[in-house]
This record gives structure tokens, C-alpha cells and sequence, in this order.
């Protein structure tokens, strides 16, 4: 889809309209901003239950692009990789960010207006600074050992 024109396949203001659970599979992928948080390794405290996000990302990340290198069989190649469905979100919303798009409309909050279906334009989510862009470190670079030095506040 380019910027400022419209997807034919998704209804008019969906993400307002149609519960997540009832959303075709082209309306669910077009949630997703393309921010990259969801792709940065978490470290979960095992007895509070909180997560801190590091900025060691998972080895698919393209970290210019903030989107996966091999998204159609990412499950296969990383294991660990948790693939985000209506189903598994009531489950898993508490380990996504605060700005991500399933999270908000699972938790009653509409969309940001720099997601990129309000500005009609991809680039808006880096424009926002909400981003992984210029943050991420691969995880290849990085041993897991050090994660906890690569904590960081949740970005914006």
C-alpha cells in the first residue's frame, strides 16, 4: 500500500468499527504500525511478573525498516517468536508496548494519530519517534548475557 492510497481490500475505518476477533487477515497485518518494539527482547521478571524491554532486537529485525526480515516463516526460524492473533492477544497484550496498535484497540483506546492508517503515510511512525529505528542493536551483536545492560525505558 503507498502512502495515501487506500488499501481496496479494508473496509473504511475498520480498526473503529469491527471488533478485533472479526477483522479479515489484510485488516489484522494492517494494525500493525511498524514500529519494531515487538521485536526487541524482553526481559520478564519471574516474581512481579514486569517487563522491561531491552534494545536487543530479535535477529529477523531489519532495524532501518523496523519490520521482519523473514515475517511469513518467522515462527519457523525463531521459535521463541510469539505470533500475535485475536486469540492470543488477551494473553500476551500486557508484553506489547503501550503505543501498539493491538494493545490500544484490545484496551478500549483508539489509534495513535501517527499510526500510519490515520496519516496515510508508512514513514509517520519514525516521524513520531516511536521506533526502534536508530535504537535496536541485533541480538547477534550482542551476548544474552548482557541484555540487562541494554534495558531501557519503553520507547514513546
Amino acid at each position: 500500500m503507498s502512502a495515501g492510497s487506500p488499501d481496496r481490500r479494508l473496509r473504511p475505518r475498520f480498526w473503529d468499527t469491527v471488533p478485533l476477533a472479526r477483522m479479515r487477515p489484510e485488516e489484522w497485518e494492517a494494525l500493525c504500525d511498524g514500529c519494531g518494539k515487538c521485536c526487541l527482547n524482553k526481559l520478564e521478571d519471574e516474581d512481579t511478573g514486569e517487563v522491561a524491554f531491552t534494545a536487543v532486537s530479535c535477529r529477523l529485525l531489519d532495524t532501518e525498516s523496523c519490520r521482519c526480515g523473514n515475517y511469513p516463516i518467522r515462527k519457523q526460524l525463531v521459535p521463541e517468536c510469539v505470533v500475535l492473533t485475536p486469540k492470543s492477544l488477551p494473553e500476551v497484550a500486557y508484553w506489547l508496548p503501550q503505543t501498539c496498535a493491538y494493545r490500544r484497540l484490545h484496551e478500549g483506546r483508539g489509534l495513535a494519530d501517527w499510526h500510519p492508517l490515520i496519516s496515510g503515510d508508512p514513514e509517520s511512525v519514525h516521524a513520531a519517534g516511536v521506533s526502534v529505528r536508530g535504537l535496536a542493536v541485533p541480538e547477534f551483536a550482542v551476548t544474552e548475557d548482557e541484555w540487562e545492560d541494554y534495558i531501557i525505558d519503553e520507547v514513546p
